[in-house]
């Protein structure tokens, strides 16, 4: 099984703590959907005949497409790759685009589930964040779409400059009284180059502070596994069958294809990544020539991979695994390295399996690069 990624490169105005690739400007919009178009049936072979179990819809706000243009691309998709009965379709959204008039639309199109960037339903940190919505259309928009989609995921940011541990509760239960399936929470993080990072250095927002982000976190775990969400990825949480497909892939190894500009792929063996540069990647599509870089990945790469993804799960790093399919070396160095994580109580071994602690968790990250920096030949 695989997966497609679309990136959508479009935002109405700019968050001022994103990095993602994208543009405020929507001129080139309809040449870049003939380029998506294109790039799908011009790689139509990389899958090797996987059949395809998700369609993601990334961005950028890929609810700026209209409908019809959706279904152009999921239609392309289709006539192109082999795709399995029910696939999950998932759009992700802002909630300033989801109108009662939109959301009934979309009830009609291929998608099926629906991810909405809610980030907090505090105006003080939306402003903060310089998002698109407000407090009242983010509240609308939850009530409307519960209305007509079951299988809904809300984005959280917490560790927001200014944001009590009070008021990240009552953010995370403003959630929960919506009844959505599945949340993604993140940590504010200031990434290189952003307004975000110009801000605090200017004196004009504080930086963030670690740890109250674990403090936070800590306050996630608990009170979203109170009410029955699995804490499956650092950042996912969702209720029993309601997984995300598309996030669970990347965790799990799975091949996944990335269309459009700054898009990644991976195969299993290589990463590729296209050019992030919407101009470029037009061109060089309308001239059939695909604008992507290639890293052929070591068995190194492979093992580094598989550990930071495997403790950020609740599926963990398979000793078994770590053995069959990157030798004993492997295996016995993994052990050593995490021995002293084993005795602060930060990981643990449960059937075979190198898992996080519960307060291992929130630095899983950090650990695993502590795991992989290695040059075994």
């Amino acid at each position: 099984m695989a997966g497609i990624y679309i990136h959508i490169p479009f935002c109405k105005q700019a968050c001022y703590y994103c990095d993602f690739h994208f543009s405020t400007s929507l001129k080139k919009k309809d040449d870049l959907i003939q380029c998506l178009i294109k790039e799908l049936q011009l790689r139509k072979d990389e899958l090797q005949n996987e059949t395809v179990e998700t369609i993601y819809f990334g961005g950028g706000t890929p609810s700026l497409l209209n409908r019809n243009e959706l279904e152009l691309l999921v239609n392309t998709v289709y006539k192109n790759y082999p795709v399995i009965k029910n696939p999950e379709i998932t759009l992700e959204a802002n909630p300033d685009d989801l109108s009662n008039y939109i959301i009934k639309g979309l009830t009609e199109s291929p998608i099926n589930r629906l991810s909405i960037g809610i980030q907090s339903f505090f105006e003080r940190d939306l402003k903060l964040m310089n998002r698109a919505h407000n407090e009242i259309e983010a509240k609308s928009c939850l009530s409307e779409a519960t209305r007509y989609f079951d299988n809904i995921s809300i984005d959280l940011i917490y560790g927001i400059p200014g944001l009590s541990n009070e008021e990240w509760i009552k953010n995370i239960e403003t959630a929960l009284s919506y009844n959505v399936p599945h949340m993604s929470c993140y940590a504010l993080t200031v990434e290189p180059k952003t307004a975000l990072e110009t801000f605090i250095k200017k004196g004009v927002i504080d930086n963030v502070d670690d740890d109250l982000a674990q403090e936070q976190f800590d306050i996630l775990v608990d009170k979203l596994e109170n009410s029955g969400f699995i804490n499956y990825e650092l950042s996912n949480f969702g209720k029993p069958n309601y997984f995300s497909k598309n996030n669970s892939s990347y965790w799990l190894g799975k091949s996944y294809l990335g269309i459009g500009p700054s898009a990644h792929s991976f195969n299993g063996d290589q990463r590729s990544w296209n050019v992030s540069n919407n101009t470029k990647y037009i061109k060089s599509i309308q001239q059939n020539k695909l604008p992507l870089e290639i890293e052929t990945l070591s068995v190194t790469d492979k093992f580094n991979e598989y550990v930071m993804t495997g403790l950020r799960t609740i599926w963990g790093v398979s000793l078994e695994k770590v053995e069959s399919d990157f030798g004993k070396n492997y295996k016995k160095y993994l052990l050593q390295q995490s021995d002293i994580y084993i005795k602060k109580h930060l990981l643990y071994l449960d059937d075979d399996k190198l898992r996080t602690t519960k307060k291992g968790k929130f630095l899983s990250d950090g650990i695993a690069s502590d795991l992989f920096k290695i040059n075994l030949s």
